[in-house]
C-alpha cells in the first residue's frame, strides 16, 4: 500500500468534499476526499462515470455525493451508483488517518 498524503481532517467539513490530485502507476488521480454527514471520511474517484465531471463540487447527503451535473448519486463506501444516468460505480481508495493527516492509496481500489 503507498498511501500519500491527501490532505488535513481540519480541510473537509463535515457533509463537503475536496478534490485533490494524487500520483498513480499511470499518471495523475482525481480524488474526492468526503467527510460524509456522520463525520467519517472517505475517498472515492472525483471523476463521475456518466459525465466525467467533479463529483467534489456535488452534494453530499448521509453517505452519498451527488453528481452537480446529471444528479447521479454514488453510495460513498462502495462507489455504487444509486441513481440514473450513471451506471457505472466509481473507484474507492482506501483511506487512513495519521493524527490529522489524510492518506489515500490510489494504487489500490476497494471496489475493484
Amino acid at each position: 500500500m503507498t498511501a500519500q498524503l491527501a490532505c488535513l481532517t481540519s480541510d473537509v467539513a463535515t457533509g463537503s468534499a475536496l478534490r485533490v490530485e494524487l500520483k498513480g502507476p499511470s499518471g495523475p488521480v482525481e480524488v474526492a476526499v468526503v467527510r460524509d454527514s456522520g463525520g467519517d471520511l472517505h475517498a472515492i474517484s472525483d471523476v463521475c462515470s456518466h459525465g466525467q465531471v467533479s463529483l467534489s463540487d456535488g452534494e453530499v447527503e448521509g453517505t452519498t455525493i451527488e453528481c452537480w451535473l446529471h444528479g447521479s448519486t454514488f453510495e460513498l463506501r462502495s462507489g455504487a451508483p444509486l441513481s440514473l444516468p450513471a451506471t457505472a460505480p466509481v473507484p474507492v481508495y482506501p483511506l487512513t488517518l495519521d493524527g490529522d493527516r489524510v492518506l489515500v492509496d490510489v494504487d489500490t481500489t476497494l471496489n475493484s
